[in-house]
């Protein structure tokens, strides 16, 4: 009987990067970086307002360079005209980060940008809660009391 081949460990990292290039791929993304690295490409003013979605890409013809393909961009409603506006420093800033003429034209969405959660604020300190709610005296309720003290320990951190 054959002994079962010993498995061997392998690093998140090189198995998150396997599927995300897949994924990534699906979107007509050569790599990971446009998306990953969008505020340093386009800068913080356009990265704030829009996010790089897919590019897609035409079809090859025979005996032809393939044609630069189409960046879809994903923009808050408002700020599109914006966007619009700044279509050409977009296109020449990604094509600089590519190297070559990778996309010729944009596509805008207007959809709500995907964001990450803000970190959830600590809580505030407990010593200055407690010294703010023993001011309090003319409130019966302790819960009452305990959650104004918390609040207004809150609001003098921030």
């Amino acid at each position: 009987m054959n002994k079962p081949a010993k498995s061997r460990l392998h690093r998140l990292s090189d198995l998150l990067h396997k599927t995300l290039t897949d994924a990534f791929a699906k979107q007509g993304f050569a790599s990971s970086e446009l998306v990953t690295r969008w505020a340093e490409i386009v800068g913080a003013e356009i990265a704030e307002h829009a996010q790089p979605e897919k590019i897609q890409w035409s079809r090859p013809r025979e005996g032809k360079l393939p044609e630069p393909g189409t960046l879809c961009l994903r923009v808050e409603g408002p700020m599109a005209l914006d966007i619009q506006h700044l279509s050409g420093v977009i296109l020449e800033r990604v094509n600089r980060f590519f190297g070559w003429r990778a996309v010729a034209t944009l596509r805008l969405r207007q959809a709500p940008l995907r964001r990450q959660r803000p970190a959830p604020r600590p809580a505030p300190d407990a010593q200055a809660a407690a010294r703010i709610a023993a001011g309090l005296t003319a409130i019966e309720n302790e819960e009452l009391r305990a959650a104004l003290g918390r609040l207004g320990a809150a609001i003098k951190e921030s």
